[in-house]
């Protein structure tokens, strides 16, 4: 009579299906699949291992080197290389200011460099949103997005004014003027920014934190309600600068009406995308790299139709036909010198004062006012008149031989 064996329970115990939660390698066939590094198990995915491409690095960090999610590490190249030709042109503006022989463009180089500053933080908050959101993303999202944009409009908006002065011959902004101009347009977004943070962080912090991607993105756009109208204000402002006399400063416009032209659509793009294309296409997790594809397109935009024309026409030649007469960087009119036989008393006559006649003035002159001989009046010297003969009435009226 043979061994009966008895039946032997083959189900997993609890004890075991700890085991295979600290060691899923060995029990992946028994009680789950793993699938890039996580391990299914009664209905829940558990992590267990980095994606392919990352090191040991935190979950947050993923998207940056997920070589399956190719997304972010296209844009973040993008970015890098975006920043490196950045600090590059910075650069190139330090070594350029010696070159520089228009005052006016001198005057320039402060709104160019505060523009670079501005595109090299966007290439930089790219980084923000290809991050995952958490808590430390977020405050840096919703304060730094609004800033650094509205430094680089009000940097264009400045320019524009300062051309709608240039294109119809008058004196320019001193650099100084141009400085507070800048300041003044972004200083109204540092403190909408600051006020909404400081607001949401220390009387609403858990629910600013646990908000919904809907309630988020909505707030989000109307944070950035300033910018949107620094970018019409300059786009309008950008189109006076074609109505000028001066056709040279014209060129200069034109960099600006096309960048904020490009910009205004990305930004339609990305705002439509954020607050109902997403949902719409039921693509929720397609709000980060909306929002960072844009920040990089927008910087290169900066980069290519800008400030490497602006930075290239900066060393050019002054040219006095630029410039209305009456305008301060024109060169001095030299009192004029006469080789000629006549006579002048006062080489100062011959400068033209205007075209109707009248009193004019000249600071070489003596402390006399001139009155401007008219034509009609004759001022010949009179001539000698040939003397009567006394025997004229004897002769008949003849003189006598």
């Amino acid at each position: 009579m043979g061994l009966v064996t008895p039946f032997r329970d083959t189900r997993p115990s609890p004890l075991d299906l700890k085991v295979a939660v600290i060691w899923p390698c060995s029990f992946t066939k028994s009680f789950g699949e793993a699938f890039h590094g996580e391990v299914v198990q009664e209905g829940k995915r558990i992590a267990m291992s980095p994606p392919p491409g990352c090191g040991s690095i935190n979950a947050d960090y993923y998207l940056l080197c997920n070589v399956e999610e190719a997304w972010g590490i296209v844009l973040e190249s993008l970015a890098a290389a975006g920043g490196l030709v950045t600090i590059f042109l910075i650069c190139s503006l330090f070594f350029l200011i010696c070159k520089v022989q228009d005052s006016s463009k001198r005057h320039m180089i402060s709104v160019y460099f505060f523009f670079l500053l501005g595109t090299l933080g966007i290439f930089g908050l790219t980084f923000a949103f290809i991050i995952k959101l958490n808590d430390r993303t977020r405050p840096t999202r919703f304060f730094l997005f609004g800033i650094i944009f509205a430094l680089c409009f009000s940097c264009l908006l400045t320019h524009a004014c300062n051309l709608n002065k240039l294109v119809r011959g008058k004196k320019p902004f001193s650099w100084l003027v141009l400085l507070l101009l800048i300041v003044s347009f972004a200083l109204v977004q540092v403190v909408i920014s600051i006020e909404y943070l400081v607001t949401m962080l220390v009387n609403q912090k858990k629910e600013f934190l646990e908000k919904s991607a809907e309630e988020t993105n909505k707030d989000f756009v109307m944070l950035l309600i300033y910018v949107l109208f620094l970018m019409a204000l300059t786009f309008l402002v950008s189109i006076f600068t074609f109505c000028g006399s001066y056709k040279s400063w014209k060129r200069h416009g034109a960099h600006i009406f096309v960048t904020v032209l490009f910009s205004i659509a990305i930004w339609v793009v990305w705002i439509t995308m954020l607050t109902k294309g997403n949902m719409v296409l039921n693509k929720p997790n397609w709000d980060d790299p909306v929002v960072a594809i844009a920040l990089v397109s927008n910087g290169w935009i900066f980069l290519i139709m800008y400030i490497v024309p602006e930075i290239c026409f900066l060393t050019a030649p002054l040219r006095l036909e630029d410039y209305s007469p009456e305008n301060d960087f024109r060169q001095p009119t030299f009192i004029k010198q006469t080789t000629a036989a006549d006579n002048h008393a006062y080489t100062q006559d011959e400068i033209v004062q205007g075209d109707t006649g009248g009193l004019s003035y000249s600071p070489y002159s003596s402390h006399f006012q001139m009155k401007t001989i008219e034509t009609q009046n004759d001022f010949s010297i009179p001539r000698p008149k040939a003397r009567t003969s006394p025997y004229q009435d004897y002769t008949g009226g003849k003189s006598p031989m």
